[in-house]
């Protein structure tokens, strides 16, 4: 199974860039690859066997999928891992002069190609960006 990464630098301090990563509210409102796509509902029990369900939905409602897995991993304002489905997933988070890094990679699925899975997680990943640095 081939792994994906994408990975961006946030100007926050490490703890904001954390919370807005694991917070239900927060992901509500960062977790979409594009403008008319949002997340209606998310839960976070953010510990080892702990459930992660985020509802992503097209905003004309056309369609909708529940993003959801259990946490394998967790290291405070460090690591996150967590399966979902018969993938798994690794987001770092790393403090440095420049901002806080946060790398995430996951294992590709078959429906789509490498290159569009990668746009979509960066996407996120940069509305993710955006709204920690507002947080800030």
């Amino acid at each position: 199974m081939s792994r994906i990464t994408v990975e961006t630098t946030i100007q926050a301090p490490l703890a904001t860039v954390w919370r807005a990563y694991t917070t239900p509210d927060d992901i509500m409102a960062w977790n979409a690859a594009s403008d008319d796509w949002h997340t209606t509902r998310a839960s976070v029990d953010l510990r080892p066997g702990g459930a992660f369900c985020s509802r992503m939905e097209a905003k004309d409602g056309s369609f909708g999928f529940d993003f959801e897995g259990t946490y394998t991993q967790v290291l405070p304002e460090r690591l996150i891992e967590y399966d979902f489905g018969d993938r798994k997933a690794r987001v770092e988070f790393t403090e440095s002069s420049a901002g806080v890094h946060v790398r995430v990679s996951f294992d590709a699925e078959q429906t789509h190609s490498i290159e569009q899975q990668r746009e979509g997680w960066q996407a996120i990943l940069d509305r993710f960006k955006a709204h920690a640095e507002a947080l800030a």
